[in-house]
């Protein structure tokens, strides 16, 4: 077992580094081509080393797993693929043992259609005290042939499902993720006791789907572009919710990290009030093109939004639903949004791989926490899934223009000697590792002291162990055209050159760390960044 960490102060939210597992991807322990727990268990050690204090898993809860794990049917209980119960308190524990706490997914705006509550409601039928947990409703039109209303789906088609006896219930995801009636005091207790299960199984935190999404116009007004409030998207009656949920967090001394995406600053930081959530997730900086005058202002924009309410900025630069870095960066348009995505974009990936490692830098560099999503501290790309073999319902939900979430969930190379590049000893994975991609794995990286794993080794532990990343707010510094520098705490700078041609270094004492090689007159080349003692 690597050397155990001594554990961070109580608000150790606020400059953690904390690593996103995707389970099914992960590792596979016991060889049906899945991730699983044990696979985690098994790869403890990497992430010890890797340096990171916290672990978010997405749900690894039972679910028909129609997206990715998105549609619980049930939160008391591990999905078989993944494990059992009892693994999970061995893994939460053995995280912790290592000095990583543990983080887990709530999707608290809808269930899977197999949710016993679900189940229940289509069995009891209309006007059943059981379809009021859910949003059933009559149709329009002469003989309700018709949706409930026109409410835009957060995936492509419509937000509404007839069932045979007439009704409609509402799912602004898919037909398998009806969306629950937080009007409804019995969802708030359930979410509750759902939260209080696991804390007491040592689970120091929760990252919440959807956050903005779960209270809904009781009217269920048509949706009308540009009026607020918006039907079902930031609705106040949500900041009692989080208010009466973190009350449960403060007596287990538990965070939340809440995915909300919202456009006006003043409404997204109600969420991070004191008496609500901890932190919420950055969009704005994942979606941001690599260009120097975007940066600066989205970080600007980002630190002025949770000054006011005391909370800290996170920074991500990937997810698991969203395009991994180094393809981003390899394409002309470096920004994200899921309404650009397709199939065929031509990609540098040698490009996108020099920018990664910078904006690997630039990002651990800034105050706040920081997200780190499973491989790409190994520098991996996008994947080009197969049609036939993808499974994402984005996908097939746009008609097959969209190429899906599954690129960046292909399971991950840790020995390239293995079979299926050490990901599992058995069953071919779930999703199909691209021919190549062993040259990725772990070992082969963490034997390379270039490689993007012993950047992001290197990064975390000089982040971690040097004071001047945890005093004082980032301070720009005078920077050529097309970079960014600025001070953090006495005496250490980040500099970042996004321009067309090398940028002259700030004076300093020491080269504390490159993204790559500095040119032979000591300038900062082209799409790199540098961690200077000044």
């Amino acid at each position: 077992m690597a050397a155990i960490r001594p554990d961070r102060t109580d608000d150790w939210w606020r400059t953690a580094a904390i690593y996103q597992v995707y389970p099914r991807s992960f590792a596979d322990g016991d060889g049906d081509g899945t991730g699983d727990l044990a696979g985690v268990r098994s790869k403890l050690a990497h992430l010890a080393e890797l340096g990171v204090d916290a672990v978010w898993f997405t749900p690894w809860y039972v679910s028909p797993l129609v997206d990715g794990g998105y549609d619980v049917a049930d939160y008391r209980t591990i999905d078989p693929a993944f494990g059992t119960l009892a693994e999970a308190e061995k893994l939460i524990a053995e995280a912790r043992a290592y000095g990583i706490r543990t983080l887990v997914d709530i999707v608290p705006n809808h269930v899977s259609d197999q949710h016993a509550w679900f189940r229940a409601a289509l069995a009891a039928g209309p006007g059943s005290p059981e379809r009021e947990l859910f949003h059933f409703r009559p149709g329009r039109g002469e003989s309700g042939e018709l949706p409930p209303n026109d409410w835009p789906s957060q995936f492509s088609g419509s937000t509404w499902t007839r069932v045979p006896d007439g009704e409609w219930y509402l799912h602004l995801f898919t037909p398998e993720q009806p969306d629950l009636n937080w009007a409804h005091p019995r969802v708030r207790q359930e979410h509750e006791e759902i939260l209080r299960f696991w804390f007491e199984r040592g689970v120091a935190g929760v990252r919440i789907d959807s956050a903005a999404l779960l209270a809904k116009d009781p009217a269920l007004a048509d949706f009308e572009e540009g009026v607020d409030p918006h039907p079902y998207i930031d609705q106040d009656e949500l900041h009692d919710i989080y208010r009466s949920w973190r009350a449960i967090a403060d007596e287990y001394d538990a965070i939340f990290v809440g995915e909300v995406w919202l456009p006006d600053a003043e409404r997204f930081a109600r969420y991070l009030r004191p008496d609500e959530l901890h932190t919420a997730f950055n969009f704005n900086f994942l979606a941001c093109p690599w260009q120097a005058g975007p940066l600066r202002r989205t970080i600007d924009d980002t630190l002025a939004e949770h000054a006011p309410v005391g909370a800290p900025a996170t920074w991500v630069l990937c997810n698991h639903d969203v395009t991994r870095t180094v393809t981003r960066y390899g394409r002309e348009d470096t920004g994200f949004d899921f309404a650009r995505k397709e199939f065929g974009t031509p990609t540098d990936l040698e490009l996108g791989t020099r920018r990664a490692r910078a904006a690997a830098l630039l990002t651990l560099a800034l105050p706040g926490a920081v997200y780190v999503y499973q491989g790409e501290e190994l520098g991996l790309p996008e994947a080009e899934v197969p049609r036939e073999r993808i499974q994402d319902p984005m996908h097939f939900r746009s008609g097959g223009t969209d190429p899906g979430r599954d690129g960046c969930r292909v399971p991950l190379p840790w020995a390239a000697a293995e079979p299926h590049a050490g990901f599992g000893a058995g069953d071919e994975p779930w999703l199909p590792q691209p021919e190549g991609w062993e040259a990725y794995a772990a070992d082969l990286q963490g034997a390379d002291p270039g490689s993007m794993l012993s950047l992001y080794r290197e990064a975390l532990r000089l982040r971690r162990t040097l004071p001047a990343f945890a005093q004082g707010p980032l301070r720009w510094l005078p920077a050529p055209e097309g970079a960014l520098v600025f001070g953090r705490g006495p005496g250490l700078v980040c500099a970042v050159n996004l321009a067309e041609r090398a940028a002259e270094l700030p004076a300093h004492s020491e080269v504390l760390l490159a993204s790559g090689p500095l040119d032979d007159d000591g300038l900062l080349p082209r799409d790199s960044a540098v961690w200077l003692l000044v």
